[in-house]
């Protein structure tokens, strides 16, 4: 096969997915379309509509977009298979029906920002950090019926320093995804359309997989009934999107809701105090988790701008009677 005979189409949302696209057409592939989310209505009445930044960039770019409600929508199935493509690329987008993953002749594959069979889900990137792991990765795999479990055709890691929050990890990875789809596609090339996979229960641990599910607002408020390296580790995981939350509420039952985005681990042992126990000492503010204080370095109050912690507690009477939970 040559690279000329390829016809591609693209799929894929945020600006995560942009670099890939931006790479497949510097290197002068054949993308014959791209599809992409409806745009989303923003402003205070969802009265403006704004386009995904894939489909941003494929318009800049001369590229066709398609923007189907739903992807077994019969007239959108049938548009797709006019444009004859023989091999379809996807990257951060929804889940696809047999029907789009299995109608090119070379099949459809994904750029996964993890090392799998770890990590399978929406949210891999910032999971892996909230679980302090020191390495991640992308993985390269065609779809099948179950989400993110098709046969692994490339993988390459990314080390997480400890100091990282997700933003420097979500830009190393949407570099290197980029990177690594093109070398999937020279191999897809290389091998006539059917390169050589691994199937990913080959590699499932003894102990459970560690899942990336979506984010949502229960599973990213701050529990300091852990260690203040697993809070610490929360935080950055969620810096700075979405954002870790909690609530400190006083003896009156009054609630202050804020988001934390930078912490810092003190080293030192939070003597017995209850955790959420706020500490206010020499100008800082921390936080009793169950083993340590954290500092806590920069938040935003509902409703207010991200500030340090200095500038809240400038700004805040009384917080000595507050509770973090």
């Amino acid at each position: 096969m040559r690279k000329e005979d390829l016809k591609i189409i693209f799929m894929g949302t945020p600006e995560f997915a942009v670099e890939t696209l931006k790479a497949l057409v510097d290197n002068d592939y054949h993308v014959v379309a791209v599809v992409t989310q409806p745009d989303k209505p923003v402003g205070r009445h969802g009265s403006v509509l704004q386009p995904s930044a894939v489909k941003q960039y494929a318009l800049e770019n001369g590229l066709p977009v398609l923007q189907p409600e739903k992807m077994k929508d019969p007239a959108f199935v049938e548009q797709l298979r006019g444009y004859g493509a023989n091999l379809q690329v996807v990257v951060a987008f929804r889940m696809l029906p047999e029907v789009v993953w299995a109608m090119p002749e070379y099949g459809t594959f994904n750029v996964h920002a993890a090392l799998l069979p770890q990590y399978r889900g929406a949210a891999p990137i910032n999971w892996a950090v909230i679980n302090g792991e020191t390495q991640t990765g992308v993985t390269t795999f065609f779809l099948d019926h179950d989400i993110d479990t098709g046969r692994m055709i490339e993988q390459r890691t990314f080390d997480i320093p400890d100091d990282a929050d997700v933003e420097y990890v979500y830009d190393g990875l949407m570099h290197l995804g980029a990177e690594l789809c093109l070398s999937t596609i020279g191999k897809i090339i290389a091998a006539g359309g059917h390169p050589e996979t691994v199937s990913q229960s080959d590699l499932l641990p003894t102990e459970p997989l560690k899942p990336a599910p979506k984010l949502f607002k229960d599973n990213t408020r701050v529990c300091w009934e852990q260690t203040a390296k697993q809070v610490y580790d929360f935080v950055r995981g969620l810096s700075p999107y979405p954002g870790a939350w909690t609530a400190l509420t006083d003896a009156d039952g009054k609630e202050l809701v804020l988001k934390i985005y930078s912490t810092t681990k003190t080293g030192e042992t939070a003597d017995g105090q209850q955790p959420g126990t706020l500490v206010i000492d020499r100008k800082r503010l921390c936080v009793a988790c169950a083993d340590q204080l954290l500092q806590i370095d920069s938040l935003q109050l509902a409703g207010k701008k991200r500030m340090d912690a200095q500038a809240f507690l400038n700004g805040m009477k009384g917080l000595e009677n507050y509770f973090a939970r």
